[in-house]
């Protein structure tokens, strides 16, 4: 009987049906040729995610960029130097902005250029926790990036119902003013926000986040000559005295939490990467630079006169502190307005990955593949609602609810900033670090221990050269033997014990879930990788260390003292 080949895709659901072999009497399975159903895509370790059909230039991905970091942060800012103190909330603000660049830079690059993960397409945050840590790692990273971006898409709505109903003469007094500004909130983020997060790709964004960050520049402008300083600070006795007395206060952390919401933007970083034109660490680096440079200047000037201007009054959206009825505050309301419209749907876009994750491996758009491997449009209802767009919608109604009913935006900032925004900026970026370069830190502390320096070469290990793919190091396995001596204090001291178990976890899961990932996409960790590759630096382990120790301290205090400040307030009565 003549042999019969069938395709992989579609074996398991081939119809067959008995039929007598004239040759030798005996019954043979024969296939029947039927139509064949489409099926999906076997789940894969990594999330499955689809190219973008747009892609973006230096301009689009700075503009993205920019929108996504200060977003409805920038206008808590003098808030945020009023909880730390002007000259600590300065100092706050560029120790953020340069871990920041530092921290979008680490994620990327050991993403796309570690020589072990660099063939392997890691196109996702959570996809590159997970390589050295696990489920759990990666968990650790969706559940802060939610709410991360669910926070500011609530602080986006309040920042919309406290601007736009004032424009229009609203009050909020209490009573039909309030369900009038609730009802102008639904409307506007109705026809404008929602649609623009229900696009496919973030580089259709690039033109809106243009005008969004024109927006920014522009109300800062408005800050800087409208703020009531000079009255401000002669009637607090003048400038020396101001900055005397606010020079560090006891809530800095709540301060240090709006910054960091303000400035974090890591769950954005490979939707943005990924959407570039040019994919290179030279690139991103220019990109993630001129951002933050950008982002600090703006933040610093709206922070320091924003606050300088009212000083202990100052409220968690400034434009509040302005008076309702003139033209330039209503002018300065509407810019407000436009960056809270086209920033919402960055932080959207984030949040819709993280259900997409969760729930589908990554597809949020749900489509099919025939036995030919094509991609096929899944089926919409109405012939326009499909899988993202449920998707969307319900984030737009879960962000929706709360607006309604909270009315400070304060400790929204703060308390998103201080839990979402603490472990996706610093803390996951430390644990990556130390993770996906887990075997060459052991050896490094190997090393400082003055065990047996290295006697062979592993091509395998990291490479700490970039745009060389054959150079390799020396190095030793964990096999070679050592000279064992005993931990000086300094060891317990930098707790090199912690770090080191760090990166014992995360050199074993490197391992495991690269064997895995090896065996579903063979060659893709085993061919050594060409073009420009990137390997541990020495002091990027330090950095990695300081990264987690900041985080876990941002998050400890900043929720203790957001909670402390809370009820202070709750049950506070005044005399």
């Amino acid at each position: 009987m003549k042999e019969v080949s069938f395709s992989k895709t579609i074996e398991s659901s081939q119809d067959y049906v008995a039929m007598a072999d004239p040759g030798d009497g005996e019954m043979a399975a024969v296939p029947v040729d039927r139509p064949q159903p489409t099926r999906r895509a076997p789940k894969r370790m990594l999330s499955d995610i689809p190219e973008p059909k747009t892609r973006s230039g230096y301009g689009g991905a700075i503009s993205n960029l920019i929108n996504s970091i200060v977003g409805a942060g920038i206008i808590g800012i003098p808030y945020a130097f009023r909880e730390a103190g002007l000259i600590v909330g300065l100092f706050l603000l560029v120790l953020v902005s340069y871990l920041t660049d530092k921290s979008l830079r680490i994620i990327i690059e050991a993403a796309r250029y570690h020589p072990k993960l660099k063939m392997v397409g890691v196109k996702t945050y959570e996809d590159l926790m997970q390589i050295p840590y696990g489920y759990y790692g990666s968990l650790f990273v969706q559940v802060n990036m939610f709410i991360l971006a669910y926070g500011a898409m609530v602080a986006y709505m309040l920042i919309i119902k406290d601007t736009v109903p004032t424009m229009f003469g609203i009050e909020n007094s209490g009573g039909k003013a309030v369900a009038e500004r609730e009802l102008v909130m639904v409307i506007t983020s109705l026809l404008i926000m929602l649609p623009l997060a229900l696009l496919r790709d973030m580089a259709s964004l690039s033109f809106t986040s243009f005008l969004s960050v024109t927006a920014d520049v522009i109300l800062v402008i408005f800050i800087a000559l409208y703020s009531p300083i000079g009255t401000s600070v002669s009637e607090a006795g003048g400038f020396w005295e101001v900055l005397g007395s606010n020079t560090i206060n006891s809530r800095l952390f709540i301060g240090l939490g709006v910054i960091s919401t303000a400035m974090a933007c890591q769950h954005s970083a490979f939707i943005v990467s990924g959407s570039m034109q040019e994919k290179t660490s030279t690139a991103w680096s220019v990109v993630t630079k001129y951002s933050l440079l950008i982002a600090l200047v703006l933040c610093s000037l709206l922070g320091t006169m924003g606050f300088l201007g009212f000083l202990d009054e100052t409220q968690g959206n400034i434009l509040n502190n302005f008076d309702p009825d003139t033209v330039a505050a209503n002018g300065a309301r509407g810019l407000l307005a436009i960056t809270m419209f086209f920033t919402y749907p960055m932080e959207s876009f984030v949040a819709r990955h993280v259900v997409a994750k969760i729930f589908f491996n990554g597809d949020s758009e749900g489509d099919i593949v025939d036995e030919h491997g094509n991609t096929i449009p899944a089926g919409k209802w109405l012939f326009c609602i499909g899988r993202r767009e449920l998707i969307v919608i319900f984030l737009y109604i879960l962000a929706l609810i709360p607006a309604l009913f909270v009315d400070d935006l304060g400790p929204v900032l703060s308390i998103t900033g201080s839990l979402g925004g603490s472990c996706v900026a610093y803390i996951g970026p430390g644990l990556v670090y130390l993770g996906v370069h887990g075997q060459s830190f052991i050896e490094y502390t190997d090393i400082l221990l003055g065990k047996t320096p290295p006697s062979h070469t592993d091509p395998t290990i990291e490479l700490p050269v970039v745009g060389d793919a054959s150079a390799t190091i020396q190095t030793h396995t964990q096999d070679a033997p050592f000279n064992p001596v005993s931990k000086p204090w300094w060891w317990w001291l930098l707790g090199f014990p912690i770090w080191r178990a760090i990166a014992s976890a995360g050199a074993l899961g490197m391992r495991h879930n690269l064997e895995a990932l090896e065996e579903e996409s063979p060659g893709c960790t085993t061919v050594p990788p060409s073009g420009e590759v990137i390997g541990p630096l020495t002091r990027d382990y330090y950095i990695a260390m300081f990264f987690i120790i900041f985080g876990v301290i941002a998050v400890l205090v900043g929720l203790v003292t957001n909670i402390y400040v809370q009820i202070e307030n709750t049950f506070y009565t005044p005399h």
